[in-house]
């Protein structure tokens, strides 16, 4: 078996040994240390919730202070997600394409077209999709609901729709 497979096999595992315990901070980090033994790299401070499924561990790549909310969905095997990032709810995160046979888009192998990178200090809100190729800048939102599909290039942008374009600042609160 190759090492994806086993990523998927231990991301089942884990996903199965875990999934009775609430989701509370400390089991989140026990889960993310868990799911971090067959990542590519993971820094310190990975909390995944109990519902999220982790196909192919062996291409992420998770920086410190992550947080992935419940009913994510990752299937990708090449995906760096940078520190201090929040993935909301119920997220759809894919790095491969469907190929079309002139027939079916069933029996090809999905081809990757790139890597998906979500950048330092971002916010992914709820229900949102990331495809293959994509880029959320330092420090931007993806507003709820929306498609991001092509790298973006601003900081600190607010981004939204389907396809996701550029709608607005993120705003600097003091306290």
């Amino acid at each position: 078996m190759n090492k994806l497979r086993i990523s998927i096999l231990y991301s089942w595992f884990v996903r199965t040994i875990t999934c009775f315990l609430p989701n509370h901070p400390i089991f989140m980090r026990l889960r993310g240390f868990l799911y971090s033994l067959m990542m590519r790299e993971c820094g310190c401070n990975f909390q995944v919730s109990s519902t999220v499924i982790l196909n192919s561990l062996s291409g992420m790549r998770v920086g410190s202070n992550v947080y992935i909310a419940p009913n994510n969905v990752f299937i990708t095997d090449d995906i760096y997600i940078e520190d201090n990032v929040i993935l909301g709810p119920g997220g759809v995160y894919s790095s491969g394409d469907h190929q079309f046979d002139g027939e079916s888009f069933r029996w090809l192998p999905s081809k990757s077209k790139g890597s998906l990178i979500i950048k330092q200090g971002s916010w992914v809100a709820a229900n949102c999709t990331i495809t293959t190729g994509a880029i959320l800048p330092c420090e931007s939102v993806l507003a709820a609901g929306s498609v991001l599909n092509r790298p973006m290039h601003n900081d600190r942008k607010v981004y939204g729709g389907a396809p996701a374009k550029e709608i607005g600042e993120v705003k600097i609160t003091s306290f």
